[in-house]
């Protein structure tokens, strides 16, 4: 059994922990879960971080985009996750219109997530326009995971789920993005499908580590929504998501068979 699976000799991951495995040269991983036994097995599993991301609206709520999701739907699934987090760093989602008005909103919405759920640090998405929020909530004690590139919550403004940073003016704004959050003191920042060689330039200009989901192996950790690897929506597919178990097809058969078997009376 490896170390990462022992609780006697596991340690609990911090902000600091990322920075350290930077350093390092140590890949961090991170993985969304959004209810208590996921967040129990995957806690369990040596993941390092578990993010509860307001991707609970499309993949548990059944909402095509994360726009829909409130305050109260991230606070319940946030307490629900601290219930089985253990040894993973926490972190919860700030969801749509919660942060974006003023710096003020945004600190009382952290200020929820933290109080509230156990949470150890808060995301919220955006660039340069969204670091003097981020250096308020630092400066109050919230520790905060930047997130640039494809942001769900402007996706609308995006224009779609399209890989950023493919010409020369996206690719500065993004790097400039980078610089500002890091020096906004956010000691993190998620890379969504930005394209990987940008994302590796990114990764080495800036101090803290990077997280990537679908921006290439050069990001200092990766993350990916839990039901695109346990191939719980067998009809989605994403090109930057590899499946490790198809659950979805597994669950589908087992009540198949459950159910032909109190049709015809082989159970009870």
């Amino acid at each position: 059994m490896s170390e990462l699976l022992s609780s006697s000799q596991r340690k609990k991951v911090t902000t600091h922990t990322f920075l350290v495995k930077k350093q390092r040269g140590e890949v961090i991983s991170m993985l969304t879960a959004y209810d208590y036994p996921t967040a129990l097995a995957v806690d369990r599993a040596g993941i390092d971080s578990i993010l509860v991301g307001d991707s609970l609206g499309m993949v548990v709520l059944g909402y095509e985009n994360t726009l829909p999701v409130t305050m109260d739907n991230m606070l319940h699934h946030c307490r629900a996750v601290a219930r089985g987090a253990r040894y993973a760093l926490l972190v919860g989602d700030l969801p749509f219109m919660s942060y974006q008005v003023s710096p003020e909103d945004a600190l009382r919405s952290a200020g929820r997530v933290m109080k509230e759920t156990r949470c150890e640090a808060v995301k919220l998405e955006g660039g340069e326009w969204v670091a003097p929020t981020v250096k308020r909530l630092v400066q109050a004690g919230v520790p905060v995971m930047g997130h640039i590139g494809l942001t769900p919550q402007s996706v609308h403004v995006l224009g779609g789920f399209r890989t950023q940073g493919r010409d020369e003016e996206t690719g500065r704004r993004l790097r400039s993005d980078a610089d500002a959050l890091a020096d906004a003191g956010a000691f993190a920042i998620v890379l969504e499908l930005v394209a990987p060689e940008l994302a590796g330039e990114i990764t080495s200009s800036v101090e803290v580590p990077t997280i990537g989901i679908g921006s290439g192996a050069a990001c200092s950790g990766q993350v990916q929504v839990l039901h695109d690897l346990l191939g719980l929506f067998p009809d989605r597919t994403y090109r930057h998501a590899k499946r490790y178990a198809e659950i979805g097809v597994a669950i589908r058969e087992a009540v198949r068979a459950y159910a032909r078997e109190v049709r015809e009376g082989a159970f009870p």
